[in-house]
């Protein structure tokens, strides 16, 4: 299953992050998520992205 959703305990150790970050920045940064009922979801693939975009404009701006 290559397009799996991820948990958010997943999702924060792909990113390194605490749960408390996920969900700040799921409200606050647009960081990519569906919620399913009562949990979160992720696709990496879109997380991926935001992390770049993310990086971009932290970099890109002088």
């Amino acid at each position: 299953m290559k397009d799996r959703l991820l948990s958010v305990d997943e999702i924060c150790e792909y990113l390194g992050i605490s749960r408390d970050t996920a969900y700040k920045w799921i409200q606050h940064r647009r960081l990519p998520a569906y919620r399913l009922g009562r949990l979160w979801k992720f696709r990496r693939e879109e997380v991926e992205e935001w992390v770049k975009q993310a990086k971009g404009e932290t970099h890109g701006k002088s």
